[in-house]
C-alpha cells in the first residue's frame, strides 16, 4: 500500500491527510477530474511559504475561494497553481517553479519532475495531472503515489477485506482456546504467541484497509462501516495479551517495549513463533514455546460487564495472577479497595460462569 513507502510517521500523516483532501466526494478531487476531462495538465502546490516564493517566478496574486470550476479554467494557462495548506483558496496562477535541480529524482517529464522537486524542497504535497498519460500523481516528500478510479481501489479493498475476515475468524477461534486454557491453567509460550500473531496479522491487514477507506472518500462508506465492524475490540484484546504476559522481573521488558518489537517483526518474522516469543521477552529456544506461562487476569477480568479500568487494575495487584482471581471468594474481592460488596459478587458469578462454561 502507499504508506508503505514513507519513511516517518510525519510524512505517513501528511499524505493521508493530503489522500482524504483529493478523495472522491471533495471539491479538489471534483476540480482535478474536470481538468483531466478538459483534456489539460496542471501543476498544483497545497501550501504557500517563503520557499514557494523563493523558487516561484512570474504568475499574478488572486487569493479568492477555492472552485473546482476556477481551478479548472486556471489550468488552462500554462505555470502552476498554488492553494493554501486546506486547498480552500487559489492564492496563486501561472506561477514557474524551478526547484533545486539537484534534488534525485526518477520522473522524466518536465512536469512531473517539477512537481516531484517542489515537493521535496518546500515540504508541500503537488499535484501533478498529465494530459496525456490522463492521470492525477500527488507527491509527498519523495514519494509518488498515483490517483486511481474508485473501482479498481474497492476491487482491491473488497480482496483484502475478505481476508481480514478469515484472519479476524481465526483470531476468534485462536482467542477461545487460549481463553479457555486461562482457566484451566495451561496456557504456554506457544499459545501467547499464536494469539498476539494472529492480532498483529489482522492489525496489518486493517490498517491497509484503512488507507483504502481514505482514498476512496465518499465511496468507501460502507468498506468504512465493514472495516470497523472487524477490527473493534482488536486493539484492546493486543493491549491486555501483552499486559498478561509481559515479564514482571525483566528490567528491559515493559509493555511499550513489547508493543513495539512486534511493531518491527516483518511480515515473515511473524510465522516465526519464536520471534514473537522474543518480543515477549520469553524467549527461550523452540523448547521455551512449551514453558507454562500464567496470565495476571486482564484478559480474564475483561470479560467481566461493566467492571471499570480502575477496579481491574486494582484487583491485578491485589491477586497476581488470573488462577488467584479465579479461586478468590467474594469476601476477598470485596477487600480490595473500590471493590464493594455488588461488584465483588459480580465479579464472583461472571468468573463462575466462565468456568462452568468452559468445562461443559
Amino acid at each position: 500500500m502507499a504508506t508503505q513507502h514513507l519513511t516517518t510517521p510525519e510524512d505517513t500523516d501528511l499524505f493521508l491527510e493530503t489522500l482524504a483532501a483529493v478523495a472522491p466526494g471533495t471539491a479538489l478531487r471534483d476540480g482535478l477530474t474536470r481538468i483531466l476531462m478538459g483534456a489539460t495538465g496542471a501543476l498544483i502546490v497545497l501550501g504557500n511559504s517563503d520557499v514557494i516564493e523563493t523558487m516561484s517566478g512570474g504568475g499574478f496574486t488572486i487569493d479568492v475561494e477555492f472552485t473546482a470550476t476556477r481551478l479548472r479554467e486556471l489550468a488552462k494557462m500554462d505555470g502552476a497553481i498554488i492553494l493554501n495548506s486546506n486547498a480552500d483558496r487559489i492564492l496563486r496562477a501561472g506561477v514557474q517553479l524551478l526547484p533545486d535541480g539537484a534534488l534525485p529524482t526518477e520522473e522524466t517529464g518536465t512536469r512531473h519532475r517539477t512537481a516531484d522537486r517542489v515537493a521535496q524542497q518546500a515540504g508541500f504535497p503537488v499535484l501533478s495531472v498529465s494530459k496525456s498519460m490522463k492521470t492525477i500523481a500527488l507527491y509527498v516528500r519523495g514519494h509518488r503515489h498515483v490517483l486511481e478510479d474508485s473501482s479498481a481501489i474497492l476491487s482491491r479493498a473488497n480482496q483484502a477485506l475478505a481476508t481480514l475476515e478469515r484472519y479476524k475468524f481465526r483470531l476468534d477461534e485462536v482467542s477461545s482456546v487460549l481463553s479457555a486454557l486461562e482457566i484451566e491453567d495451561m496456557v504456554t509460550v506457544r499459545d501467547v504467541a499464536a494469539v498476539a500473531q494472529r492480532l498483529e496479522m489482522v492489525r496489518r491487514i486493517a490498517a491497509e484497509i484503512s488507507d483504502y477507506v481514505v482514498e476512496l472518500g465518499t465511496d468507501g462508506r460502507l468498506l468504512s462501516l465493514q472495516h470497523e465492524e472487524l477490527v473493534a475490540g482488536v486493539e484492546e484484546g493486543r493491549m491486555l495479551i501483552v499486559r498478561d504476559h509481559v515479564p514482571v522481573a525483566a528490567d528491559d521488558v515493559s509493555v511499550e517495549s513489547v508493543l513495539n518489537a512486534l511493531d518491527r517483526l516483518s511480515a515473515p518474522d511473524l510465522l516465526d513463533f519464536e520471534l514473537i516469543a522474543n518480543a515477549f521477552g520469553l524467549g527461550g529456544g523452540s523448547e521455551g514455546l512449551d514453558t507454562a506461562v500464567t496470565p495476571r487476569g486482564y484478559r480474564l477480568l475483561h470479560r467481566v460487564p461493566r467492571l471499570p479500568d480502575f477496579a481491574i487494575e486494582r484487583l491485578v495487584d491485589h491477586f497476581g495472577d488470573a488462577q488467584r482471581l479465579l479461586a478468590a471468594t467474594s469476601d476477598q474481592l470485596q477487600a480490595v479497595d473500590g471493590i464493594g460488596d455488588t461488584r465483588a459478587r459480580s465479579i464472583r458469578d461472571n468468573l463462575s460462569r466462565m468456568v462452568e462454561s468452559n468445562f461443559r
